[in-house]
């Protein structure tokens, strides 16, 4: 699954809000390209999360006035001439984020404060990852692959009672803890970030319900493009290579109903 990394010549700067010395107690990380008409709204929702929060956009590619936006809100501004590639963004800003909870959103999907502080608190009351309870479209004829790769992967994972929820799904939220063990440059291979966090005994629960698909439908038509369907359920077969490697080809056995002979 290729994507673009900082090793592939893209240039950075940082601006906007100022390091201080007092920790921020969240840390919003906010991947942007091209999204000027939801920019504004997206970071004003984003700094209303906690009254403690740095807001962290990290503009990639953008060439729409984005980056001005960014600026100007007072957000930290991490700056990149080209596009990071799928996910690569929410990697980078963890990287920078100083916060004891990180929420993860877009920059095209404005979502009120109000809901996004539910997957703030979650972590805050225990979970190491709070996820979207949004299992996609499923009550159809034919299913999306891509709805179907995340299914199965729970259940892989022996996590049946997450159904479809995923950390390919904004909003999300890990503590700082989480982070610390499945590593920031995890993040970029979503499905990978949460097998390691099930894996290592984390504590991954459902968290507030944000309906990203009625949120953003032009959205998730464009995401169903063949390329990115692809690099996508790629990842989600990176994440059991993983899986396999790291916990053995019999686990989960016991939850998994196996047909005779396999």
């Amino acid at each position: 699954m290729a994507k673009t990394t900082l090793a592939d010549g893209a240039r950075s700067e940082a601006s906007g809000q100022s390091h201080s010395s007092r920790k921020p107690r969240v840390s919003v990380i906010i991947p942007v390209m091209n999204e000027r008409r939801t920019l504004k709204r997206v970071l004003q929702e984003a700094s209303r999360v906690d009254p403690d929060t740095e807001v962290i956009a990290v503009v990639n590619g953008s060439t729409d006035g984005s980056l001005r936006i960014a600026r100007r809100s007072g957000a930290r501004v991490i700056f990149f001439d080209k596009p990071l590639g799928h996910d690569v963004g929410r990697a980078i800003g963890a990287l920078e984020a100083r916060g004891d909870i990180l929420l993860f959103i877009d920059a095209d999907m404005v979502i009120p404060a109000k809901q996004l502080h539910r997957f703030v608190a979650d972590v805050s009351s225990g979970a190491d990852v709070a996820l979207n309870d949004y299992s996609g479209p499923v009550k159809r004829s034919k299913v999306h692959r891509v709805v179907l790769a995340k299914h199965a992967f729970n259940v892989f994972l022996g996590r049946q009672d997450l159904r479809g929820a995923s950390l390919t799904a904004i909003p999300h939220a890990l503590s700082r803890k989480a982070l610390d063990v499945i590593g920031a440059s995890s993040l970029a291979v979503p499905p990978l970030a949460q097998a390691k966090a099930i894996g290592s005994g984390l504590i991954v629960r459902l968290s507030g319900h944000v309906d990203v698909g009625r949120l953003n439908a032009p959205r998730i038509r464009r995401e169903r493009t063949q390329s990115l369907s692809s690099l996508i359920v790629g990842d989600h077969l990176e994440a059991i290579h993983w899986w396999l490697e790291n916990r053995g080809p019999r686990v989960n056995r016991k939850n998994i109903n196996y047909r005779q002979g396999w």
